[in-house]
């Protein structure tokens, strides 16, 4: 394996043709020599985390909604958050980008006091296994930038997608103002 992208965002190019990934950018968790994982950060979903995480809502970024992280195990739940640099590490692991994983069975004031700042919920997640990333990458299905904790908690998640371009710039800042269909340009 080349260098690792774990912290980096996946960019859909214009052309993607897999439904699940059309206009999504996807922050990398891990990626490795047995594959890749990320969550997919421009798909919330119309279920409130007070419904679903009630004790949560608190804590819970704008939107604060479930956001669908992709289309594996989409039962499956990845909470992040944002931690304070100075805080302990209790209830929570490091992650690329200055990410934690939060751990929802625990108490929401305990992790506050621990140093919790904000977090999002994820419902399902990207996965690719060995060599299947870097495969797709190579084609041309992704530009790959480097992403930030804020690309995870960026409040407009319909503009993910064209800010981080924007952000990218050189050919890239093109794409961002690109209609969504190019024959009406």
């Amino acid at each position: 394996m080349g260098r690792s992208y774990a912290g980096d965002l996946l960019i859909s190019r214009p052309d993607m043709v897999d439904p699940n990934f059309d206009g999504t950018v996807t922050f990398l968790l891990e990626h490795g020599d047995d594959g890749a994982v990320g969550i997919v950060l421009n798909r919330p979903s119309q279920l409130g985390v007070a419904d679903a995480f009630p004790d949560f809502v608190d804590l819970a970024g704008e939107p604060p909604v479930v956001f669908q992280g992709g289309p594996v195990q989409t039962n499956a739940i990845i909470a992040l958050g944002r931690h304070r640099p100075d805080a302990p590490a209790e209830g929570v692991f490091d992650l690329p980008g200055g990410l934690v994983s939060v751990d929802l069975d625990e108490q929401p004031a305990l992790l506050q006091a621990a140093g919790l700042t904000e977090m999002r919920i994820f419902a399902g997640y990207a996965g690719w296994g060995a060599g299947q990333l870097e495969g797709e990458i190579a084609t041309g299905a992704w530009w790959v930038v480097p992403g930030s904790t804020d690309d995870v908690f960026a409040p407009e998640a319909d503009r993910i997608w064209s800010n981080t371009l924007n952000r990218a710039g050189g050919e890239l800042r093109w794409f961002a103002h690109m209609p969504a269909d190019p024959t009406f340009n």
